[in-house]
């Protein structure tokens, strides 16, 4: 996850620095320029002059948005922007002694409530989560889709079957046992205490007063015009790992890197839907027999592309990446390539093993 922290004043800055040191995966923070200097060199830091600039490039460059400021503000900031649950950022708020975290906006799907909840043990603040289902200690269906990266369809039935539990309904869980790994998602299920059903090929009608939420192929999911009522399906969303590599490196400490990778985020590299690198990688022999060991095919982007995505998001450059194949971030600038225009949440940024840098995306 890419997080970016926002602070206004010298007692906010102290907590955003305790902030990054609990945040997992990749932080900027962001303060004036007026406080320039109050904070180490260790972290990486940006410097502005209005929020409301940076605030706008941040809202579409990072997975999360912590700030440290009135809550009046940040809505103000933010609301232009706003535009999906599906995928907006998680937006958090502390007030600046660390009392109170307030999990703002994209609770679910965007991991806030989560991550609000591990910030505010970190630096001993109250959370603040206010949507239904975790107000009345219901495990929401959207929820289930943030911890296993699924994606809900259609969005109105995320509604629908939330407010049903919250009024004290129950939804029925079916997991097609033609999904790849579906035996994961069983046992995930399973371990929050939900008893799913495995179906092959047709579903049960919805009875009138039922409500099912089902865990399939993308492919599967009907059209809107022949969407069941009251159900709402969870289907998997991509996986892109995102490949660097020294000159020369086997196949075998690729495929050990993407094991490790993978462990990181509870995951195996059978999870791995595609790859994607630079084209200076396209004849190299230990990353092609590591694409084809899996089974999958990869994507080599052209150096326009990949500094495109650097500019975009904001991505962390490596001077000797640089000096070497003429852009400083490849693993992380090639996932968000591959992902397209709707772009992807970072499951693990760019982590070195060795010779071989990997990056873990989950496509939007």
């Amino acid at each position: 996850m890419r997080t970016a922290l926002f602070a206004l004043t010298a007692g906010g800055v102290q907590l955003a620095v305790r902030l990054a040191d609990a945040v997992d995966g990749s932080t900027v923070i962001h303060i004036p320029e007026r406080l320039r200097g109050n904070i180490s060199e260790g972290y990486e830091t940006v410097y502005f002059l209005r929020l409301a600039d940076v605030m706008k490039t941040a809202f579409t460059r990072y997975d999360a948005l912590v700030c440290i400021m009135a809550t009046g503000i940040v809505v103000r900031m933010i609301a232009p922007y706003a535009d999906s649950k599906l995928y907006d950022p998680a937006v958090l708020v502390f007030d600046e002694q660390g009392k109170h975290g307030i999990s703002l906006l994209s609770g679910h799907i965007g991991g806030a409530n989560e991550l609000t909840r591990r910030l505010c043990a970190a630096v001993g603040a109250d959370p603040v989560i206010t949507t239904a289902t975790d107000v009345t200690g219901v495990l929401a269906p959207d929820s289930i889709a943030a911890q296993l990266a699924l994606r809900p369809v259609p969005k109105s039935g995320i509604q629908v079957i939330n407010t049903a539990l919250v009024e004290g309904r129950t939804a029925s869980y079916f997991i097609d046992s033609d999904l790849p790994h579906a035996a994961f998602y069983e046992a995930h299920l399973r371990a929050e205490e939900i008893q799913p059903r495995l179906f092959c090929g047709v579903l049960p009608p919805v009875g009138e007063d039922e409500y099912h939420v089902i865990i399939t192929r993308a492919e599967a999911v009907p059209e809107m015009s022949a969407m069941p009522p009251r159900t709402l399906y969870l289907t998997p969303r991509r996986l892109i790992a995102g490949v660097g590599c020294r000159a020369g490196v086997p196949e075998a400490k690729i495929l050990r890197a993407l094991t490790q990778a993978c462990s990181m985020i509870g995951r195996s590299p059978s999870f791995i839907d595609a790859f994607a690198s630079t084209e200076v990688k396209r004849d190299e022999a230990g990353l092609l027999a590591a694409v084809r060991t899996l089974g999958r095919e990869i994507q080599f982007f052209p150096n326009e592309a990949l500094a495109h995505m650097i500019d975009q998001y904001g991505l962390t450059e490596s001077d000797f990446v640089r000096q070497t194949i003429g852009v400083g971030n490849v693993s992380e600038a090639a996932a968000l390539c591959a992902a397209g225009k709707e772009g992807g949440r970072m499951a693990l940024g760019k982590t070195g093993f060795g010779k071989v840098t990997v990056a873990l995306l989950w496509e939007k």
